[in-house]
């Protein structure tokens, strides 16, 4: 609980309505999307300008006090779920467009800015912001650095991390920080790289530099259907070996195409799993690339390919994926929403094996996920009115993440760790590598006071966690230690 001398010096730092301490204001900020996870905050502080966002800081340094940053609470990981006796310090008024260069295709932007505002305000210049999550309406772009965060195009124009030049940003202490270049290159470490995918617990950012890129002359999508799921997971490997890099190449099954198709009338067949193939470029080369997925598609056995026919056609195809989250929200009363990644050519195995945990855990699963990069969005249906179903879909959904590490691949692909995969980083990396991140935790943030509890677990809790699967007839990972 913090104490009354506290937040009487947090209300000097900010307008009145800047600090949010009753019940009735704080339960909006309880958690993220991820909704499973919940806690109230002690005291919530919405900041309007970079000063007051260093002023909390230096206050929260100098009394010991944790703070927990919020972007636009899309996350799903509960990142930015608040902490016992912590501020919850939500950015989401520091959203200024700050400036534009459509020369050096650049902009410069706060942190509460909405992904999607960038590519509106660039487009009279013929430009666009390339990382498109699912959330991008409403997610904010700092909230994107925080996780890394990729989205339907991630697989040719990468990640966040590929798509920023310059971060400002300020350490708990008050120090600032900037980071990055205005070049393609920089001498030293790599810190832009280092503080993207942080998720809060290095540094407090207050501006990013973006790249912009001009929109193709092209873009084409084509839609094929599969009677299964295993078959259109080897399509996605056969198109990448035919020298074909889609703009986006995302995957859905049964399910998941029920709901989307019910939710937003896309024009989907109803299949066992649909693939959606995107290329962009200049028009000869979209030509040429259509022409060769088209063709690896029908190989791969594929039993109906359609091209979109318009601009319009081409957007209602990606609307049914990108409304594919809230669409199996009609489904069941909820569903847990996993993220992990795993080397495409395990595709095929690991749909198949969820298949069989579903069957095992008698709880369905709708598959949504960015196939061509193999960042897996297993979306498991369940009904939380319903004694035990809860913990029986998080224990369904840690074994799946542990099926990624099994196979090659992470435990995340951009919704992050925080509180909730953190039992499965032990899974994926060993004591002396948990000690190396707690090093460079300490070196930005030695009194642990920015988002404390998330993303990396104590060595001690991964000894707890090591016993408990053990003890279940279920060794823990090879690369785990035996405390």
């Amino acid at each position: 609980m913090l104490s009354p001398v506290f937040l009487s010096r947090l209300r000097a730092l900010l307008p009145a309505h800047g600090v949010l301490h009753e019940r009735e204001d704080l339960v909006p900020f309880e958690s993220d999307g991820l909704s499973a996870y919940r806690n109230v905050p002690d005291v919530v502080v919405l900041p309007e300008d970079e000063a007051q966002v260093v002023a909390v800081l230096k206050l929260c340094h100098a009394e010991q006090v944790a703070v927990v940053a919020r972007g636009a609470g899309t996350g799903l990981a509960a990142g930015a779920l608040p902490v016992d006796g912590a501020v919850l310090l939500v950015l989401a008024k520091l959203g200024r467009i700050k400036a534009i260069d459509p020369l050096a295709r650049t902009a410069v932007v706060e942190p509460g800015v909405r992904n999607l505002a960038i590519s509106e305000a660039v487009a009279p210049h013929g430009l666009y912001y390339a990382p498109d999550p699912s959330s991008q309406i409403a997610c904010s772009i700092g909230g994107n650095v925080a996780e890394n965060s990729g989205g339907v195009h991630c697989l040719k124009y990468g990640l966040t991390v590929h798509n920023i030049l310059k971060l400002r940003a300020w350490t708990i202490d008050g120090q600032l920080l900037e980071i990055g270049s205005d070049a393609l290159d920089a001498p030293g470490y790599d810190l832009l790289a280092l503080l993207t995918g942080s998720e809060g617990m290095l540094a407090v950012i207050t501006e990013i530099t973006v790249k912009l890129l001009p929109r193709p002359e092209r873009a084409q999508v084509m839609l094929a259907a599969f009677d299964d799921v295993a078959k259109a997971g080897a399509a996605v490997g056969n198109i990448i070996a035919a020298g074909v890099l889609p703009a986006g190449l995302e995957m859905m099954d049964r399910l998941a195409i029920q709901a989307a198709e019910a939710f937003v009338h896309a024009g989907y067949p109803m299949a066992e799993a649909l693939l959606l193939c995107e290329v962009d470029g200049v028009n000869e080369e979209v030509s040429a690339d259509i022409h060769t997925v088209r063709e690896v598609l029908a190989a791969s056995g594929a039993t109906g390919i359609r091209t979109a026919e318009s601009e319009a056609q081409r957007l209602k195809f990606w609307a049914g994926r990108k409304a594919a989250f809230p669409a199996v929200g009609r489904l069941a009363p909820d569903y847990y929403c996993m993220d992990g990644t795993i080397p495409r050519a395990q595709l095929p195995h690991v749909l198949r094996r969820i298949g069989e945990m579903s069957a095992q855990f008698g709880l369905a699963v709708a598959n949504v996920f960015h196939a061509g990069d193999g960042n897996l969005h297993p979306l498991i249906l369940y009904d939380a009115n319903q004694p035990g179903e809860l913990e029986k879909a998080e224990t369904f959904g840690g074994r799946i993440l542990e099926l990624c590490v099994e196979v090659g691949g992470a435990i995340t692909g951009e919704h992050g760790v925080g509180l909730e995969k953190i039992n499965q980083m032990c899974a994926q990396f060993a004591a002396p590598e948990l000690a190396r991140f707690h090093e460079v935790k300490a070196a930005f943030d030695p009194g642990k006071l920015l988002n404390p509890g998330k993303a990396v677990p104590e060595l001690h809790r991964c000894a707890e966690w090591g016993a408990m699967h053990v003890h279940a007839g279920r060794l823990p990972h090879p690369e785990l230690p035996r405390f």
